[in-house]
């Protein structure tokens, strides 16, 4: 344990609470909610960096960073959609492709990370400010949605890119082991997909 995954398992330990105040109603507890909520994505910024920055990447890192991350924007989307907040296939588009781009990123992490870009950056920014026009209370109209929407857009595109990304990894650390070489992955970071 290092103070970069504390950061990540302190993400995940949040995520109850989150929730729980989320579904307690009325404008103090949905007020309590926004303020977790942001609490747990400080530390995503926070984890990420720190191991970068201090040498203190590891392989549960690897692993637990992404799944904390998704346990967040899931369980928030998700309570959102039973709540009738927030349309279920709005739910469904980010979920499958945050399943299917931490799928993809397991799939490859023995031949590399693909490093954070910053298509990746803005995708989970406006997932976050999208998320958190829907937790608060108040009137926020048609930002809800407008949000939501280049959201959902930005996060498709993001997801395609990572899909050729790892296609490009696959390949160029595939092709010196064909010719005799020895293939070097590049380095591994934690990053935004």
């Amino acid at each position: 344990m290092n103070v970069a995954n504390v950061l990540t398992m302190v993400r995940v330990i949040l995520v109850p609470a989150f929730v729980a105040c989320l579904v307690a109603g009325g404008t103090t507890w949905r007020i309590a909610a926004f303020v977790l909520f942001w609490i747990a994505s400080a530390t995503d910024f926070l984890d990420g960096r720190l191991a970068r920055q201090r040498g203190l990447v590891t392989d549960f890192g690897k692993v637990a960073d992404p799944i904390a991350d998704k346990a967040l924007t899931g369980a928030a989307l998700i309570t959102l959609s039973v709540m009738h907040e927030l349309s279920w296939w709005v739910t469904a588009v980010i979920l499958v492709r945050e399943v299917g781009v931490t799928l993809l990123r397991f799939a490859v992490i023995k031949r590399g990370v693909i490093a954070a870009s910053p298509g990746g950056k803005l995708k989970t920014l406006l997932q976050m400010v999208a998320i958190s026009l829907y937790i608060l209370p108040g009137p926020f109209g048609v930002a809800r949605p407008v949000m939501m929407g280049l959201a959902v857009a930005v996060t498709l595109a993001t997801g395609a890119d990572y899909v050729l990304r790892a296609a490009r990894l696959r390949r160029a650390t595939a092709a010196p082991s064909l010719r005799g070489g020895m293939g070097r992955p590049p380095p591994r970071d934690r990053g935004e997909e």
